[in-house]
C-alpha cells in the first residue's frame, strides 16, 4: 500500500506562511451533501474492529456471524487469516450473545460480558460469565457488577459491585471473597474512580493484581464531603428522575482517596502512606512481585512524584519527582523492563519525550529528542533493545510511526511520511496493523512488519472515496498564518466553484483546549462533511489552532496558564480580522463556533469581538470556570479562591451587556460533564443584560447530545438554519463582485 496506492493517490498540501496553497478538488461531481446523509452514515468510513493482541503472533476479534451469533475467533498477524474461532454464543445455553472478551494470561479462559448499563463516560455495569475454553463450562460470575479483572496466575477473578471489592476463587468451589465492606453510593467507593478521576484521569478500574497474584491494591474514595449535584431526567413517566452524584467544582472539596493493600493468604488489608498528595492517578506493579508503584499530585498539579509501594513491609519510598512551573501531564506510558528499569515520558526539556531510568530513579538517558512532540508509546522488545512510538516530527499535522533503539540510536521511520498513522502492535511487537489516513484519504489499515515492511493491505475504504466522487467537497486547504507572533495552524474549506472575484461569509470553527489539536492532516469527521455543505451554500469554513492548542511544544501549550480563555480568545478575534482582509472574505459576516470547550470560545469571541463576529453558535458551552470540576480546571487555573481573575475576567455570564450580535446558545440537560447550569447562568446574565439570543435546550442528553432518533439530525438542522439565516442569506444579499 505505502509503495503503490498510496503514493499513486496522495496529493497532501504544503504549509506556507499565511498563504493557503492551491489544490484541485479531491472529488469531482455535483451531487450535495445533505444533513440527512451526514447522520444516517452514508459518509461512515469502515474501521476494523478493535482487536485483541494475543500470545505469539495472533490477534482476536468480536464478531457476528450470518446468523446474529456473537464469535471470538483468533487469527495470524502474518497472514491476516483465521486460525479458528474460540467461543461461539450458539454453543451457549445461557448466553445468546456477549458484547466483551477478555483473556486470561494463558488465553485458556476468557470472561464474556453482556447487558452493559452505562454510568458515565467510560464505566459501565454488566453481567459477566466466566468461560473455559477447554472444557467449555460457562460460569455466572455476577450481574450489574463492575470490571471484572483475571488475576495473573488465572486462578482469581476480581470485580466490583456497588462499591466494593470481590475476589472469585475458581479454585475453590468458586467461592467468593469480600474484600471490602463500607463501600456505599454517593459515600466511599472501592476499587472504581469517582466521576472526576473517570472523566479528567481517563480510567475507571482503580484495582491491580501483583505479579504473582498474592497483592490487590485498590484506591479507595471517601467522597462524602464532596458536594452533590442533580439533573432532573425527564424520560417518558409522569414525574421526572432525579440523577444525584458527587461532583467536585472547582475550589470545593475532592474525594479523599487513598491506596490499600489486600494480602489474599491473610485476607488482611492495610492503608498505604504517601506523604503529602491530593490525587492519586496511577497505579502500577512493577517486576518485582511485592513492589506496586504508586503516582501522585498536589492539588495545583504542578508536583508529580512516583513512589515505590512494598506490599510485604506496607512502606513507600520516593522513586522519581517531577514539578512544573505550570502542571505536569499524567499518560499511561510507564513501562517496567526485565531489570525494572522504566520507560517515561516527560516535558521537562520543553516538549514531550521518552526517558529510560534506573529502578533507583536515576537518569539512565534521554532516549528520544528534538523540538517535536512523542504523542503515543507503543512498546518496547526486549530482544530487539528497540522501543516503538508515534510523532509529529514531520510536522505538527502529521502523524509517524517509528523505532528507536533504548540508547536513542539507529531512529527509524515505519510508517507514511505524512497524514496521520497509528499502529496496534502484536503483543509481541513483531508486527503492527497501520490506520493511515490523510485529509484527501479515507483510512487505510496495513499489515506491516516491525521493521516497518508494509506486507498487505486489509482494508482501504476504496468505495467510500469512489463514492465521495460523485459530490461537489473541497479540499482543506493547510496554511499557516502569523497572529500574536505566532505562527499558527490553520485550514480553510471554499466552495467547490469558488470565484477570487467574489467576496464570501466566513465561518470560523475551533475547540482551543489546553493540548488539543483540530488543524490535522487526517480523515474526515461528521463536521468536517458539515462544513462542507456549508461550503456548497456559499460560504468558506476556516479553523485556526491558537495557544495552548498542542503539539508545538510545553511553553506553547501551557502559555495560557492562569488565564484561560484570554490568549484563545485573542488569537481567534485577531485570526478573524487578519482573514477579513482577503479580498474573498465579507468582512461584515464572520461567525464562530464551537462545542464544549470550543462553545466558552465561541461565545466569548462573539462577545469580546463585536467588532469583527457578527454570529455565533456555542454547543454545551462553559460559561464560567466556577462551574466546571476541580481535576480539569484548576490544572490550568489553580484554585477560583487563589485566582478569582483568571475565572471571572474571561466567563462571558460576567459581561452579558458585550452581546451586540446573533447568538444560539444549544445544550443538553442530561449533561453530567458541563453541566446545563453553564447555559441556564448564561441564558439569565443575558436576561438580566436584555439582549435577545436563540437558544436550544435539549432534554436529558448527555454532553454528546446524541441519543434518541434524529437528535443529532435535528439539532444540525437548527444550527444549518441559523447559519443560512444570519451569514448566508445575509452576505448573498450584500456581495460584490470586484472590478
Amino acid at each position: 500500500m505505502k509503495k503503490i496506492f498510496i503514493l499513486a493517490t496522495i496529493s497532501l498540501l504544503v504549509s506556507c506562511k499565511e498563504k493557503t496553497t492551491t489544490s484541485t478538488n479531491y472529488t469531482t461531481g455535483n451531487k450535495e451533501i445533505t444533513l440527512e446523509e451526514i447522520w444516517n452514515g452514508t459518509f461512515s468510513a469502515k474501521r476494523m474492529n478493535a482487536l485483541n493482541s494475543m500470545n505469539g503472533d495472533f490477534y482476536s476479534l468480536l464478531n457476528t456471524d450470518d446468523e446474529g451469533n456473537t464469535t471470538v475467533d483468533k487469527y495470524s498477524y502474518k497472514t491476516l487469516e483465521k486460525v479458528e474461532t474460540i467461543v461461539n454464543s450458539a454453543s451457549l445455553k445461557d448466553l445468546k450473545s456477549f458484547d466483551s472478551y477478555n483473556f486470561n494470561a494463558e488465553e485458556s479462559s476468557v470472561i464474556l460480558g453482556t447487558d452493559f448499563k452505562k454510568i458515565y463516560r467510560r464505566s459501565f455495569t454488566g453481567t459477566f460469565y466466566y468461560y473455559d475454553i477447554n472444557s467449555k463450562k460457562l460460569t455466572l460470575i455476577g450481574k450489574d457488577i463492575q470490571e471484572p479483572t483475571f488475576s495473573p496466575d488465572s486462578k482469581k477473578i476480581v470485580y466490583a459491585k456497588n462499591n466494593n471489592i470481590y475476589i472469585l476463587n475458581l479454585t475453590n468451589g468458586n467461592k467468593v471473597t469480600q474484600v471490602t465492606k463500607d463501600g456505599k453510593f454517593n459515600n466511599v467507593i472501592n476499587g472504581i474512580t469517582d466521576w472526576v478521576y473517570e472523566e479528567e484521569f481517563g480510567f475507571v478500574r482503580a484495582f491491580e493484581w501483583s505479579k504473582n497474584s498474592k497483592h490487590l491494591a485498590f484506591l479507595r474514595f471517601d467522597e462524602s464531603e464532596v458536594p452533590t449535584f442533580s439533573m432532573d431526567m425527564v424520560g417518558t413517566a409522569n414525574y421526572p428522575n432525579q440523577q444525584v452524584f458527587k461532583y467536585p467544582k472547582a475550589g470545593e472539596k475532592n474525594a479523599e482517596v487513598t491506596l490499600h493493600m489486600f494480602t489474599l493468604s491473610s485476607k488482611n488489608t492495610k492503608k498505604i502512606a504517601l506523604g503529602n498528595y491530593e490525587y492519586i492517578p496511577r497505579i502500577k506493579w512493577s517486576n518485582d512481585d511485592n513492589i506496586l508503584v504508586a503516582t501522585t499530585l498536589n492539588r495545583h498539579q504542578n508536583n508529580l512524584k512516583l513512589h515505590k509501594v512494598n506490599a510485604l513491609r506496607s512502606s513507600s519510598s520516593l522513586l522519581l519527582e517531577e514539578t512544573d512551573k505550570a502542571y505536569v501531564d499524567i499518560t499511561d506510558n510507564l513501562t517496567f523492563l526485565n531489570d525494572n528499569s522504566f520507560i517515561w515520558t516527560s516535558e521537562k526539556d520543553g516538549f514531550n519525550h521518552i526517558y529510560h531510568y534506573d529502578f533507583s530513579g536515576k537518569l539512565i538517558n534521554q532516549i528520544t529528542k528534538g523540538d517535536w512532540e512523542v504523542t503515543n508509546y507503543y512498546g518496547y522488545n526486549a530482544s530487539k533493545k528497540t522501543i516503538y512510538y508515534q510523532s509529529v516530527e514531520n510536522g505538527s499535522i502529521n502523524r509517524g510511526v517509528y523505532s528507536i533503539q533504548l540508547d536513542g540510536k539507529n531512529k527509524k521511520l515505519l510508517s507514511n511520511k505524512e497524514g496521520t498513522n497509528s499502529a496496534s502492535f502484536s503483543k509481541n511487537l513483531n508486527y503492527f496493523i497501520n490506520t493511515f489516513s490523510s485529509s484527501e484519504i479515507p483510512p487505510i489499515y496495513s499489515l506491516y512488519t516491525a521493521e516497518g515492511e508494509m506486507l498487505k493491505v486489509i482494508k482501504d475504504n476504496s468505495e467510500l472515496k469512489e463514492d465521495l466522487s460523485a459530490y461537489k467537497m473541497s479540499p482543506k486547504e493547510f496554511s499557516t498564518i502569523s497572529i500574536n507572533g505566532n505562527e499558527l495552524n490553520m485550514w480553510m474549506i471554499k466552495p467547490a466553484d469558488f470565484d477570487e472575484n467574489k467576496k464570501y461569509p466566513l465561518l470560523m470553527f475551533q475547540y482551543s483546549g489546553p493540548g488539543s489539536q483540530q488543524v490535522a492532516n487526517k480523515w474526515n469527521a461528521s463536521n468536517d462533511y458539515w462544513h462542507n455543505m456549508l461550503a456548497q451554500k456559499g460560504m468558506i469554513i476556516a479553523c485556526v489552532d491558537g495557544k495552548g492548542t498542542g503539539f508545538k511544544g510545553s511553553d506553547f501549550k501551557k502559555s495560557t496558564y492562569l488565564n484561560l480563555v484570554k490568549y484563545e480568545t485573542e488569537d481567534q478575534i485577531a485570526a478573524a480580522k487578519k482573514l477579513a482582509n482577503r479580498s474573498y472574505i465579507d468582512e461584515n459576516n464572520i461567525g464562530i463556533w464551537g462545542w464544549s470547550f470550543g462553545g466558552h470560545m465561541s461565545t466569548n469571541s462573539l462577545l469580546k469581538g463585536s467588532d469583527i463576529f457578527t454570529t455565533a453558535i456555542a454547543v454545551a458551552p462553559v460559561t464560567s470556570w466556577r462551574f466546571y470540576d476541580t481535576v480539569y480546571t484548576e490544572r490550568f487555573l489553580r484554585t477560583p479562591q487563589e485566582n478569582p481573575a483568571g475565572y471571572d475576567d474571561n466567563s462571558p455570564v460576567n459581561y452579558p451587556e458585550k452581546l451586540k450580535g446573533n447568538y444560539l446558545l444549544v445544550h443538553g440537560t442530561g449533561d453530567d460533564n458541563v453541566h446545563v447550569q453553564n447555559s441556564y447562568r448564561m441564558i439569565n446574565s443575558l436576561i438580566d443584560a436584555n439582549k435577545q439570543f436563540d437558544m436550544f435546550i435539549v432534554p436529558d442528553r448527555t454532553h454528546g447530545i446524541y441519543k434518541g432518533k434524529n437528535t443529532r439530525l435535528n439539532l444540525y438542522t437548527k444550527m444549518t438554519n441559523f447559519v443560512e439565516t444570519h451569514l448566508i442569506n445575509k452576505s448573498n444579499s450584500t456581495t460584490k463582485i470586484k472590478g
